[in-house]
């Protein structure tokens, strides 16, 4: 974090402010900030000082959790993004890009197990030796019958 020279200070935003603006608590931009999400600046007060732009990066954060995307997958994407500027609709359609073959593959997992519920109740105690649901493919079978895993993928 670097120290706000006197001129730079009135471009800045306190974190209040970047919370009031993004309705973000101020511990969740600290959260941010800590895992290198965000940056902020430091005034001669040691006080937190954000760019303006970090309003579109909180704006981008919260999208991608929103859709499920993993923070350190964020941050990679992020780190992508040019420092000092506020990211664009193009740097946005670059990042949503690198999700999407992801969600599609979560959509499509997803609508399998929505599709296999209704035959999972009808057994009513989920602890059939092979449960599409709780036992994909029977994998784990020799360690008991049972239920073992909720996602194939597991």
């Amino acid at each position: 974090m670097a120290k706000i020279e006197s001129g730079q200070f009135s471009k800045l935003l306190t974190v209040g402010e970047v919370a009031a603006r993004s309705g973000m608590a101020v511990s969740a931009l600290h959260f941010y900030e800590a895992k290198g999400l965000i940056e902020s600046q430091r005034s001669r007060g040691n006080q937190r000082r954000y760019p303006r732009e970090v309003l579109r990066r909180v704006a981008i954060i919260k999208v991608a959790q929103r859709v499920g995307i993993p923070l350190a997958e964020v941050q990679a994407a992020l780190q992508s993004l040019p420092q000092g500027r506020t990211p664009s609709a193009a740097d946005w359609k670059v990042l949503s890009a690198r999700w999407k073959d992801d969600l599609d593959a979560r959509i499509r997992r997803l609508q399998g197990l929505r599709d296999q519920l209704d035959g999972c109740i009808g057994c009513g105690c989920l602890s059939m030796d092979s449960c599409p649901l709780r036992n994909p493919w029977d994998r784990l079978s020799e360690e008991g019958a049972g239920p073992r895993l909720l996602d194939p993928e597991d």
